[in-house]
Parts: C-alpha cells; structure tokens; sequence
C-alpha cells in the first residue's frame, strides 16, 4: 500500500516546479505586472530618461562636443535678462489662447451640425477628419505654401475676384505671420474638438431635450441647460489635450516661419531647439524647454481632476 502511494506521488514531484509555473501564469497580478513590465521599460527608456537628461542639462553650460559642468540657475537667470525670451513667452501664450479659443468653438458648432440627421451625413464626418489624419508636415508645407508671397493660392484666388489689388505679404510681416500660424493650427485641430464633442453628444438622452421643449424651453435654454451642463467634463479634457498639444507644438512652426519674421513666431519649442541644435547651446535650449513642464503638469492636473468627477 505504502509503495503505491509513492508511486503516486512521483509524477507530482517530477512535474513539480512546472505545475507551480503554470499556477503563477494563472495569477492575474502576476500576468498584469508580466504585461505592464515591457511597457513600463519603454517608458523609462524613451520618455522618463529624456525628460530627466534635458532637465539636468538645464543646470549646465553643456556645449556641442561638451559635456559642460553644473551651474545651477545660470541658465534660467540669463533667460530672465533675454528679451527674446519674454517676447516668445508672449506669443506661446497667445498662440495657444488664441487657438484653443476658435478650436473649441468651430468645433462645438461643428458637432452640433454633425449630431443631426441629414443627407451625406458620413461623408461630411469623413471629411472633416481629413485636416487630422493628413501628417502635421504636409499640412505644414501646403500652408507655408498657401502663405507664400509670390505663390499664394490664397492672394491669386482674391486678385481674382477683384477683393484685392497687390500681393500679401504674408509670412513677412510679423502680425500677418502669426496669424497665419494661429489659422493653421486651428484648421489641423479643429476635427479633434469635433470627434470628442460629437461624440459626448450622441450619449445625452433625447428625452431631456423634450422634456425642456414641453416646457417651453427655445433653442438656445436647450443648448445652456442641457447641453452644455451634459458636455462640460469632456469639454474640459478636450480642450486640456489640445492645449497640451499646442503649447508644445513643433512642426508647424518650424516648416512654416522656423521662428521668422524677426523671431515674431518663435514657440519655447522652436527656440529651444533653435538654441540646442543650431546653437550648440544644449544647456541654454533644455532651459528654454523646461518652462514647458509647469503649464503641462497643470494642464495634467485639470484633465485629471475633470476625468474624476465625470467617473
């Protein structure tokens, strides 16, 4: 009897350490932090590392070909005395307010165009995608030449109808450049406002809006006392991203001006990189950058704070 049991069991003992494998694959905290560890290590390696390298760098006098040695707040003191650098902060500023701003509001009109019933409906959502799904460089390259003095699509279509008599100088005048830079973007960003607003839209229930037009309520009380009340959480994230993504835009600043006229349409993105590459300045250009991180974590904290409260 007793060598039968020990029979038994070898096969347990043989298959001993394979079975306790298959027991942790079968623990769900095991299988997530097996899953989340390549993810995380990517993180690291691609986004922590760089933002830690380009915050260290600030406090150096790193050159091209120099590690450079720590200075402290050198870097930021002489940012302080620089009146490019109060200018930039200026229009950074001014081109996301500016953008978000006309973003937001074409884009709500938009969506609420797009959430009624009409002929063709698909093909119009499809369309307005288009400014989205087409890369940032190209739409870059089709504005700067759209913007061009000489070429201009847009001052030969006006000469032409007789609106205008001599070209415009676009991308030369320094108010005419950042407008043109501030249309550019809120024709690329614009579908993105659309999307998300249109489709927080479609989730309102239909009954609200007749239970306010029984009593009485015209278009416009719908819309502010419904609609908006509705909307305002995701509103809040969309326009959070999108200011994200604005402040630290790149491309179509640097195809379009790459900062001109006269340092007019420089973003702390354009110029730190204008500093660090072309400069050679690594310290004073991961500086520059730097001044990015305080709006983006506020940004992060609203996003989080309007995402919790509509959970």
């Amino acid at each position: 009897m007793r060598n039968t049991a020990n029979t038994a069991l070898q096969p347990e003992r043989r298959l001993g350490p394979q079975w306790r494998w298959f027991s942790l694959l079968e623990d769900r905290t095991v299988m997530g932090v097996a899953f989340v560890i390549p993810a995380l290590i990517l993180l690291l390696l691609f986004l922590a590392y760089p933002l830690i390298l380009g915050i260290w760098l600030g406090f150096t006098n790193a050159l091209v070909g120099r590690r450079g040695e720590f200075i402290g707040l050198g870097n930021y003191i002489s940012l302080f005395k620089d009146a490019l650098f109060w200018k930039v902060t200026y229009f950074t500023f001014l081109y996301t307010i500016a953008a978000v701003f006309f973003k937001l509001l074409l884009g709500f009109a938009l969506a609420i165009v797009l959430n009624r019933d009409f002929r063709a409906k698909g093909l119009v959502r499809a369309t307005v995608l288009l400014p989205w799904i087409i890369p940032t460089v190209l739409s870059a390259i089709c504005f700067w030449w759209l913007f061009d003095t000489t070429f201009s699509g847009i001052t030969w279509i006006l000469i032409k109808a007789g609106l205008i008599s001599h070209k415009i100088d676009y991308l030369g005048n320094p108010l005419n450049a950042q407008i043109c830079l501030i249309t550019a973007n809120v024709w690329r960003g614009i579908p993105f406002f659309t999307i998300g607003l249109l489709a927080g839209l479609q989730t309102i229930n239909p009954t609200l809006y007749e239970a306010a037009s029984i009593d009485g309520a015209g278009g416009w009380h719908r819309f502010r006392h419904v609609t908006l009340p509705l909307v305002t959480p995701l509103l809040a994230v969309v326009t959070t991203f999108s200011a994200i993504w604005t402040f630290a835009d790149f491309q179509l600043i640097w195809v379009i001006t790459k900062g001109g006229p006269a340092n007019a349409t420089h973003l702390y993105g354009t110029l730190s990189f204008q500093r660090a590459i072309p400069g050679g300045q690594f310290g004073e250009g991961a500086a520059i950058s730097a001044f990015i991180l305080p709006v983006l974590v506020v940004c992060v904290l609203i996003c989080y704070k309007y995402m919790r409260r509509e959970e």
